[in-house]
């Protein structure tokens, strides 16, 4: 398990994408206050503080956590770098500065260290890790509904301009990048999971929570354009089994009650947009169960959509938009089932979906249980 150079400039692209993002969501903001929408330049703004704020509550926990496993008080200044929203920059820091380190001055002559110490190539992927977690949960609890405003803005009022296209491709490039950014560092982080090695099962991977993500974003688009009340409750109704689904599980992920009440909130949430492994457990049966109710939720907005008066929707859309909705739903149920069908790194095991069996094998990071699918 080596930290290389590779996954040094991995996560200097990772917090160039951060940056970017954030960039981005402002600029959008300000530009709605500008043109006087301040319904659409709150709502990015909430958007935008539910993310950040849940990461960070997290990201001082762990930093809490790390510490007093390590006999340490816990600092003062990470509680008030937290509060200035600085928690993602801080771990940033941290690991570059460390991976930096290990994966360009780290040498063979330094690897035999008493046995004790801890592991730097380990230590570096454990810190990148928790970012890719974090980043996980910003992007899914601030892009996808950051996505979802900037597809109906656009289809609403037709009008094409640079703002809104960059604010989409910068979301769709964010979603992107830590959901499969997220993947591999946690089985790297993971002694006894295999490696998602090669460029092939990464984009199969990635085309597949892509489309399947997309199809949603966009049918979810259809049903607000239909009627308001009745698209945030089917959203609400879907975060609340998530989070119930979430407590039937009893994930125990986080140390504390609290965090692990608020963990099975962002569970629940991220559920509504697309399936994980909230304990690391066998998948097969659930996320089999997911994918068909999302297909017939899908299928069913078409179908009642196609039968209102196109009055109600901008017609030089509608047509490619429900045939973008069928085929990227189409392609992401194929890439789904190409990857779990000849790519997933335990194909060639006797094992189910990441089904743990025989002896366990000690894991001693934070992630031990929860594995994204």
């Amino acid at each position: 398990m080596k930290y290389t150079k590779l996954n040094f400039m991995m996560s200097v692209l990772g917090i160039i994408i951060y940056v970017t993002d954030l960039i981005v969501d402002i600029w959008v903001s300000v530009r709605f206050f500008y043109e006087g929408q301040y319904v659409f330049g709150i709502l990015t703004v909430s958007f935008m503080l539910f993310g950040t704020l849940v990461v960070q509550c997290f990201s001082y926990s762990w930093f809490k956590d790390d510490l007093k496993e390590s006999g340490q008080e816990s600092q003062h200044c990470f509680l008030l770098l937290h509060c200035l929203q600085g928690g993602v920059f801080t771990r940033y820091w941290f690991a570059l500065k460390k991976g930096y380190h290990v994966a360009f001055k780290y040498t063979s002559k330094t690897d035999n260290f008493v046995e004790e110490h801890i592991d730097p190539h380990k230590e570096v992927i454990d810190r990148v890790t928790d970012l890719s977690m974090l980043r996980l949960f910003e992007t899914y609890l601030e892009g996808c509904p950051q996505l979802a405003l900037q597809l109906y803005i656009l289809l609403e009022h037709g009008q094409e301009n640079f703002t809104q296209y960059a604010a989409i491709m910068v979301s769709c490039c964010a979603i992107s990048w830590s959901t499969v950014d997220y993947q591999v560092a946690l089985r790297k982080s993971l002694p006894d999971k295999n490696l998602l090695n090669g460029p092939c099962p990464k984009l199969v991977y990635l085309f597949y929570k892509l489309f399947t993500l997309l199809s949603w974003m966009l049918s979810v688009v259809l049903l607000l354009f239909l009627n308001v009340k009745i698209a945030l409750f089917l959203l609400l109704f879907l975060w609340f089994l998530g989070i119930l689904w979430a407590f039937k599980e009893q994930t125990d992920f986080c140390s504390s009650i609290s965090m692990e009440f608020i963990y099975r909130i962002v569970a629940g949430f991220i559920l509504v947009f697309t399936f994980f492994n909230i304990k690391g457990q066998n998948t097969k049966c659930p996320m089999s169960c997911y994918y068909i109710v999302r297909v017939l939720a899908t299928l069913g907005i078409l179908i009642v959509f196609w039968s209102y008066p196109l009055s109600v929707f901008n017609s030089d859309y509608f047509i490619p938009v429900s045939i973008t909705i069928a085929l990227t739903l189409l392609f992401g149920i194929i890439f789904l089932i190409v990857y779990y069908g000849t790519l997933h790194p335990n194909r060639s095991e006797e094992t189910k979906l990441d089904e743990v069996d025989g002896k366990p094998v000690q894991r001693d990071c934070r992630m031990k249980y929860f594995l994204m699918e």
